[in-house]
């Protein structure tokens, strides 16, 4: 049974140790990528995202470890429940944003940027700094072929990113039949759906990391393909992190569920990571819309 008083938890160290993580993972990723565009080597880059990374890993454990106990206690109080619905609302909608920053990046290199240094539009002006380039997406043709040499060919949504689509979408459905099964109380029936959900987010990102190898050994697609191979390196490539995060986060879920966690009233960790799962799967659409097919 839960408190009926507003839990407050004593002082913790994750949120400093999460900070200081992933610092080590931002900062470690930039001087990664910027090591290798200048060909000097990326040791030391590597190095601090690997720890970063690592420890944010193990600071996740530490900190879910110390939630699921204080839930186990019967800790929380009502108020403790609204206040995660609305800490994980929130948060969802910051990923929105973050994502929204890199399709209107997407819009207005696509829309504006690239036609005006093809001559077209208001500032067509700026053709002159590039005298004779053709506008057009994909760009297989960059200004300076010299230091940004245009791919060779893209990817075909109609075969990977058509397939991890339907992945995607399915898992959609399971992790809902999973959820409803967790509702009427038919564990067993949450654990099969769960690890169907499970075994799609593996495979999804299966077929991902081969479309990654075969861009860049057989297209010539790589984030130095000029703003074609930026932009879609960063918006697929940050969209997996998340898969790969909200696959974690399934697993935790399942073996929660079975260990005996959640009951058919009170589940909003199972409940939080469905709504994050549902929101990779949206942004996965808008990718294979307009990154794929447009």
């Amino acid at each position: 049974m839960s408190t009926q008083t507003y839990y407050v938890p004593e002082q913790s160290r994750w949120p400093i140790l999460a900070s200081t993580a992933l610092f080590l993972m931002a900062f470690g990723a930039g001087s990664l990528i910027n090591s290798l565009s200048a060909d000097t080597g990326g040791a030391t880059g590597l190095l601090m995202l690997l720890a970063g990374t690592l420890g944010m890993g193990l600071i996740m454990l530490g900190w879910f470890s110390n939630v699921i106990n204080e839930s186990d206690k019967g800790l929380y109080s009502p108020q403790m429940d609204r206040s995660f619905r609305w800490g994980m609302s929130w948060f969802i909608f910051s990923e929105i944003m973050f994502f929204a920053a890199f399709f209107g990046t997407l819009f207005y290199i696509r829309n504006l940027s690239v036609p005006w240094l093809g001559g077209e539009g208001e500032k067509g002006v700026s053709n002159m700094l590039w005298h004779g380039f053709t506008a057009e997406w994909p760009l297989m043709s960059t200004p300076d072929q010299q230091a940004f040499p245009g791919p060779q060919g893209v990817i075909d949504p109609w075969h990977i990113p058509l397939l991890n689509t339907i992945l995607l979408i399915s898992s959609s459905f399971t992790v809902t039949l999973a959820h409803k099964a967790l509702k009427l109380g038919k564990r067993s029936r949450v654990v099969l759906w769960l690890a169907v959900t499970v075994g799609l987010g593996i495979v999804f990102l299966y077929f991902q990391a081969y479309e990654y190898a075969e861009a860049y050994n057989e297209l010539g697609l790589t984030l130095n393909a000029g703003v074609y191979g930026a932009t879609f390196f960063i918006l697929t490539g940050f969209h997996g992190l998340h898969v790969t995060l909200g696959t974690l986060m399934l697993i935790i879920i399942w073996l929660r569920v079975m260990k005996g966690h959640f009951s058919t009233e009170k589940h909003f960790g199972f409940e939080a990571v469905v709504w994050y799962w549902h929101f990779v799967d949206v942004v996965w659409v808008g990718l294979f819309l307009f990154v794929y097919i447009l």
